[in-house]
């Protein structure tokens, strides 16, 4: 959907006091995790501001974000 928030504390809010805290001690977590969020950030703001950009990089965008979400859940998937 357009415009709908993608970034990792709304993709996983049950896990939001473990992602703080990630975030705050991992550094590979943190860079992982801003990165995602600052792709997330301008995925949404090419859609709501509708900016011209090809498909093909809007996809790129979106593959990139999903690669980095999925190393991040990866992650999660290990802590307690």
């Amino acid at each position: 959907m357009l415009g709908e928030m993608h970034d990792i504390l709304h993709e996983f809010p049950n896990r939001e006091e473990v992602i703080k805290d990630l975030h705050d001690k991992d550094p590979e977590f943190a860079q992982l995790m801003d990165e995602h969020d600052k792709l997330d950030n301008e995925i949404r703001d090419l859609e709501e501001h509708d900016q011209p950009t090809s498909d093909f990089r809007m996809e790129e965008l979106k593959k990139k974000r999903a690669f980095l979400k999925d190393r991040i859940y990866e992650i999660l998937r290990h802590q307690n």
